[in-house]
Formats: structure tokens, C-alpha cells, sequence
């Protein structure tokens, strides 16, 4: 794959909750502060229509660069199941036995992003993979979700597909407020170094994100039920000023830009969401 794809897909992860796991296991279950790889590559495979056994190398070839509009704050939440149920009606044990009394209540933490929104850029050579990925997005095979089935997204989330996506990525309307004082930074996540990012080269952030600050156990091998196995990869990070991006806020003054620059710049400008 070239440093730099021709070709990419613009998604846009918006809604009232996400969830975007990476250390769930059993009654905790917790979310990233931004889309997972193993997440976007489990909504794209739904989209797909593919089974869970389904190979996924095609789909991890992607490569994945986001945009954090709005980070969104960390909700907490907690759910009980088998409560007030009878002794053969509560939850079954891994030995496959019953919960005896005063056990069969379960209580599971659970973490969502509120209010959070990011726009993402799919990047490969493969004009192909772009192409189905994009008619999927457009007509799902399964319902798409933020992570978790509790999550619907707002609205359509495949803004296009673009030339040189990360171009675009640095210049569409920001989905948040113009702060009252100085412009804040905007943070970018992906699985590349990020020195790439075509912003201003005077700009005194540009040496970085060229060196990953961590790694992140969310590039999926497979989502076979029982079976799941996920392996770690270096996370970039780089805080970026965008003074090309304008800020429009949250609601319909904020979609109507977003539409006059995807029908300004992008080639397909009538499959965008309307």
C-alpha cells in the first residue's frame, strides 16, 4: 500500500450514544474515546452482509485515519439481569447450571460516548473494496450501529467516495462550536503516521504524530463467536489547527454546509445523504 491512497471513503459516526470497546470482557464493558478499527471493520462487514466466520482480510487492508469533532463525554451506566426471576429462569453459570438464591442477580458496567461525533477516512489502492464498501454503506444488508446495537447513528453515515480523502478530511465543516477564544486544536487517531496530513507546513505541530504514542488491542483476526481474537497496533495521534475547516455547530446549519461541500468537491455528489 502507498504512503498515500489515491482513493478513500469519507464516514461520518454521529449520534446520541457510541460505544466503541477495547478491554470488554463479562459484566465491564468499557468504550474508546474515539472509533475502534474492530468496530468499523465489524460495521462495514455488517453492511457486507457477511457471516461472523467470514474472512476479513480485505476489510482490515483498510486503513482507517479520524477526525474528532466532538470527543463527547464518557457516560457511565449499569444494567441488571435475572433479577426477581424464578430458580429456573435466572442465568445460566459457564457449567451450564442454574444461579442459586440470592446470586441470580447480575450487574454489568457499561460505557458510552454522549453526544460525540468524528468523521473518518478509509483509505486503500483497492478501487474495488471501495467500491462494494461504498454501495454497502449505501443500502446495508444488516441495521448499522456506533459500536454497539444500542447505538444507531443520526443519519447516513457514508458522506462519499472522494479522491485523496485526507485532503477533504482536514477541510469539511467541524461538527462542534467555534470556541469563544483562540481556535483549539483538533485531535486526529489512526493506524499511520500522521505527519502526512496535507495542513499548513509552517503549522508548529507538523513533526507530529510521525511516532505512534501507544498501541491499541482493536485490529480484529476474527469475529467467530466464542472465538473472537484481536491482536494490538500502534495508535498515531496528532492535535492539528484546522483554520480551513469552519466550525458550524450541531444542527441543520451544520448539514447544510456539510452538503454544499460534498456537492462542491466531492465526484458523486448525488449519492450523498440528503
Amino acid at each position: 500500500m502507498t504512503e498515500k491512497p489515491a482513493r478513500g471513503l469519507l464516514l461520518r459516526l454521529a449520534g446520541p450514544l457510541q460505544s466503541w470497546g477495547t478491554h470488554s470482557k463479562y459484566l465491564w464493558r468499557d468504550t474508546a474515546r474515539f472509533p475502534t478499527r474492530s468496530g468499523v471493520v465489524g460495521m462495514l462487514a455488517a453492511a457486507l452482509g457477511r457471516e461472523r466466520e467470514a474472512s476479513l482480510d480485505d476489510l482490515t487492508s483498510l486503513s482507517m485515519t479520524v477526525r474528532v469533532d466532538r470527543p463527547g463525554v464518557v457516560l457511565s451506566d449499569f444494567h441488571t439481569v435475572g433479577g426477581g426471576l424464578p430458580a429456573d429462569g435466572t442465568v445460566i453459570t459457564v457449567d451450564g447450571k442454574r444461579r442459586g438464591e440470592g446470586k441470580g442477580t447480575l450487574v454489568s458496567k457499561r460505557q458510552y460516548l454522549a453526544d460525540a461525533a468524528f468523521t473518518l477516512a478509509l483509505t486503500t489502492d483497492d478501487t474495488d473494496l471501495l467500491h462494494v464498501c461504498a454501495a454497502a454503506l449505501r443500502s446495508p444488508h444488516w441495521p448499522l450501529f456506533l459500536g454497539r446495537r444500542s447505538c444507531p447513528p443520526e443519519g447516513p453515515i457514508l458522506l462519499g467516495a472522494v479522491e485523496d480523502p485526507l485532503h477533504h478530511l482536514v477541510r469539511l465543516p467541524l461538527a462542534k462550536k467555534k470556541p469563544r477564544r483562540d481556535q483549539q486544536p483538533t485531535d486526529f487517531y489512526s493506524d499511520r503516521p500522521l505527519g502526512v496530513l496535507p495542513v499548513d507546513s509552517d503549522a508548529p505541530d507538523r513533526g507530529d504524530g510521525d511516532h505512534h504514542s501507544g498501541e491499541i488491542t482493536d485490529e480484529p483476526l476474527s469475529f467467530t463467536p466464542l472465538e473472537r481474537q484481536y491482536r494490538p497496533r500502534p495508535l498515531y495521534r496528532r492535535a492539528v489547527h484546522l483554520p480551513e475547516a469552519p466550525y458550524e455547530g450541531f444542527g441543520a446549519g451544520y448539514l447544510m454546509k456539510l452538503h454544499t461541500y460534498i456537492d462542491t468537491h466531492f465526484a458523486e455528489p448525488e449519492r450523498s445523504p440528503r
